[in-house]
């Protein structure tokens, strides 16, 4: 099989080095930049077909071992899947049912990982989300912060106010909207890791009396207004296709007459869902977000709309969460001794190609990250935002 690929190969001019199960090598092009080690003779199959799932799953597998920089990994195994299969999109995903178990335990299989291993690699608040770049030049600790700042002023939020946090994570929007802005803030979340952390944390700050976090599903969320402003950052995208129309009635029942609800999350590409990427989705299906589900951007806002919400400001930050994933991964790469000790192997390398291809997805287009705006309009169907953004902005 090599005799019948190798002058496939050859043309592809890649700066890729192959090493056999024998130790003979071949390389693709000059000054080889990454080496694939392929274990056994059955990889040469792998070739024919390079799905990046198909990559990714036989380097989770141990059925081949990659050397190089990983981010240089992922645009060579981009550039081979693509010279090989074209740019080969999959049909539109299947629309899952997700209930309460399904959904609790894709979240623990995510979340409750390690929190010493995220601490390796997110910033110092443990904001797993995507961070807000003012002028491109920030370390993540800083953009981490401004993206906090960003989403409270887009709410619009005064002291006192009652802030709902969907999904709050490790807390640290909680508490930042706390004690930055004043707030008191209700967050849940379905991660016990996450929780336990979370409440230590407000208790350190002595933030007890204004941040209150409960482990609690979306769907069983009060439906009486009790809250001001509702804010949900990387949660629709566990909710699944099937159940966004009651997420969004969720939201809107949750927030008063006049007040703000921003959700902040990926979209996909294409309107129906659909993944491009050869097959990046799966493997992200697979390993990284069980039952993850990507709206496009026209889905979410319609599901807001027929809610009973009107969307009042749309905003892009797919080259932000490009440079985000970046600093993950070059912190998880620079660490990458102390994650062996926190996770087992294959964990570890799952989530070595999650960073660093999610980074380059985001860089290529594949997926986009959108914040959406919406108000729940008073009675006489007016509101009472600004009549510019300029307020956002001082």
């Amino acid at each position: 099989m090599l005799a019948q690929l190798q002058p496939i190969l050859s043309t592809l001019k890649l700066p890729l080095r192959l090493r056999l199960w024998d130790g003979k090598e071949l390389d693709l092009g000059p000054e080889p930049k990454v080496t694939l080690v392929l274990r056994d003779p059955g990889m040469l199959e792998l070739l024919r077909q390079p799905t990046l799932d198909a990559l990714g799953s036989a380097y989770v597998e141990g059925r081949l071992d990659l050397e190089g920089p990983i981010d240089e990994v992922i645009r060579i195994g981009d550039a081979l899947s693509e010279a090989l299969l074209g740019e080969e999109q999959g049909p539109p995903p299947p629309r899952r049912e997700h209930d309460k178990s399904t959904d609790a335990a894709a979240i623990s299989y995510h979340y409750d990982l390690s929190n010493d291993f995220y601490k390796l690699w997110l910033d110092r608040d443990m904001v797993y989300s995507c961070a807000y770049f003012e002028t491109g030049e920030e370390d993540l600790d800083t953009a981490q912060q401004a993206k906090l700042r960003h989403l409270c002023r887009k709410l619009r939020l005064q002291r006192g106010d009652y802030l709902l946090d969907v999904g709050c994570g490790w807390g640290g929007l909680a508490r930042f909207a706390a004690r930055e802005f004043g707030a008191r803030v209700y967050g849940i979340t379905l991660s016990r890791e996450q929780l336990a952390l979370a409440r230590q944390r407000v208790a350190e700050e002595g933030l007890q009396e204004q941040v209150q976090l409960e482990l609690l599903d979306y769907r069983d969320l009060p439906a009486d207004g009790r809250f001001d402003k509702v804010v949900s950052v990387g949660m629709f995208e566990h909710v699944g296709h099937v159940n966004l129309p009651l997420y969004c009635r969720r939201l809107f029942e949750a927030v008063r007459p006049g007040g703000l609800v921003m959700n902040h999350g990926i979209t996909a590409r294409h309107v129906d869902g659909r993944p491009v990427g050869r097959g990046a989705g799966d493997f992200i299906d697979r390993y990284v977000f069980p039952h993850g589900e990507l709206p496009h951007l026209a889905r979410i806002v319609g599901d807001l709309s027929e809610a009973g919400l009107e969307v009042v400001d749309v905003e892009s930050l797919r080259p932000h969460y490009a440079r985000t994933l970046a600093f993950w991964s070059q912190n998880l790469e620079a660490r990458l001794d102390e994650a062996a000790r926190l996770v087992p192997a294959q964990t570890l390398r799952i989530w070595r190609v999650y960073l660093a291809g999610c980074s380059y997805g985001f860089a290529k287009g594949w997926i986009n990250l959108h914040q959406v705006l919406a108000v729940k309009p008073l009675a006489d169907g007016s509101h009472q935002l600004p009549w510019s953004r300029a307020d956002l902005y001082r």
